[in-house]
């Protein structure tokens, strides 16, 4: 009788939540349908208009950049949760993108956390 499990290893990964800000993206001239799926504000100008999304952990942390989100300019906060780090924001482009910079400089500079680069399509 040959043994066929001979020499195998069992892995088991586990993520451990660090201080990090793991995505940050901005969504410039989005479809209307996109608002509406979301429950954003549809009374916006869908052709300047822009949604930024991050993730971050802790959790926790959305609180903070949903506070340096609508301190940094001229967006509108439609979604942040601090049970999953999930932040989203709305208005124009560049009040968006601004937004998000704010965010990432403040986590990174001040807050040591590790960050991503800010991406935009």
């Amino acid at each position: 009788m040959s043994d066929k499990h001979e020499e195998q290893i069992r892995i088991v990964q586990e993520t451990v939540a660090g201080k990090e800000i793991t995505f940050a993206h901005v969504m410039g001239g989005p479809a209307p349908i996109v608002y509406q799926k979301l429950g954003l504000n549809p009374q916006v100008d869908y052709g300047s208009s822009a949604i930024g999304i991050m993730n971050m952990t802790p959790p926790e942390s959305a609180v903070i950049a949903s506070d340096i989100a609508v301190k940094s300019g001229n967006v509108y906060l439609g979604f942040a949760d601090r049970f999953t780090g999930t932040l989203i924001i709305t208005g124009e482009i560049s009040d968006v993108m601004s937004a998000l910079t704010e965010i990432v400089d403040f986590f990174r500079d001040t807050l040591g956390y590790v960050v991503c680069g800010i991406t935009k399509r």
